[in-house]
C-alpha cells in the first residue's frame, strides 16, 4: 500500500490576500505622502505647514485605505458567498447533474470519461459543495476573500509607509528636505519593491525597479504641480 502522507511544502499562495494589501497599502504611503510633502514644499510652505500636512495625509490616507480595501474584499466575499449559495441549491436540487458537471471539467483537465465520472462521484460523496466551489467557481480556502484581513493590512502598511517620508521630512532643515525626502523615499521604494518580489519569489531587481519607477514618476508630477502653481497642493 502506497504512503499516503503528505510531505511538507511551501508555497507562496497563501500569502496573496495580505501581501497584496501590504504592498499596496506601503507603496501608497510613501508615494502619496513623499508627493505631498514634496508638493507643498515647492509650493513654499513652511516646515512645520509641511509636517502638519504630512501627518493629515497620513491619518487620512490609513482610514481610506481600510475603508476602500474593506469594501472592495467584501464585494468580492459577498460575490463568493451568492455563488456557494446558488451551488448549494443546485446540489440539492439535481445532484445528478451537478455530478455530471463536474465529470465534464475533469475530463477537459485531461482525465478519461470514466475515471473522471469516478473522481467526481467519490469527491462529491466526500464534499460536494467544497468540490464544485474549487473545480468550477475557482473558490478555495487559501484563495477566498477576507476583508478584515485586508483592511487591516492596508491600514498598517499605508501608516508604516507613511511615516518613513514623514520622518525624514521630520529631520531635515528646510534647504535640504525636498531632496532628502526624494532620495530617501526612492530607496524606501526600491526595498518594499525588493522585499514584496521575494516575499512572493519573484526576481528582486525587477520588483525594485518597478515599485519605484511609478512612485518616483508621481512624486515629481506633485512637485512640478507645487512648483507651477506656487500654491499648497
Amino acid at each position: 500500500m502506497p504512503n499516503l502522507r503528505r510531505h511538507a511544502e511551501r508555497h507562496r499562495t497563501d500569502r496573496i490576500g495580505w501581501l497584496r494589501a501590504s504592498v499596496l497599502g506601503a507603496n501608497d504611503g510613501i508615494v502619496s505622502t513623499a508627493s505631498l510633502v514634496l508638493g507643498v514644499a515647492a509650493a513654499g510652505a513652511s516646515h512645520a505647514d509641511i509636517l502638519i500636512t504630512g501627518v493629515a495625509g497620513l491619518v487620512a490616507g490609513a482610514m481610506s485605505m481600510a475603508a476602500g480595501e474593506y469594501v472592495s474584499v467584501h464585494s468580492q466575499a459577498d460575490t463568493e458567498n451568492a455563488d456557494l449559495s446558488r451551488e448549494r441549491a443546485e446540489l440539492q436540487a439535481n445532484p445528478a447533474a451537478e455530478e455530471r458537471e463536474l465529470t465534464a471539467i475533469y475530463v477537459t483537465r485531461g482525465l478519461d470519461p470514466a475515471l473522471a465520472q469516478q473522481v467526481a462521484s467519490q469527491l462529491m460523496a466526500h464534499d460536494a459543495l467544497g468540490a464544485h466551489a474549487r473545480d468550477e467557481l475557482g473558490i478555495s480556502a487559501t484563495m477566498s476573500a477576507r476583508p478584515v484581513q485586508a483592511a487591516l493590512a492596508s491600514a498598517a502598511s499605508f501608516a508604516a509607509g507613511a511615516a518613513l517620508p514623514l520622518a525624514v521630512a521630520a529631520m531635515s532643515p528646510a534647504p535640504v528636505l525636498v531632496g532628502a525626502v526624494s532620495l530617501t523615499s526612492l530607496l524606501f521604494l526600491a526595498v518594499l519593491g525588493a522585499t514584496a518580489a521575494r516575499a512572493g519569489g519573484a526576481g528582486m531587481g525587477v520588483g525594485a525597479w518597478r515599485v519605484a519607477f511609478w512612485g518616483v514618476l508621481a512624486m515629481a508630477i506633485t512637485a512640478g504641480v507645487g512648483a507651477l502653481f506656487g500654491a499648497v497642493v
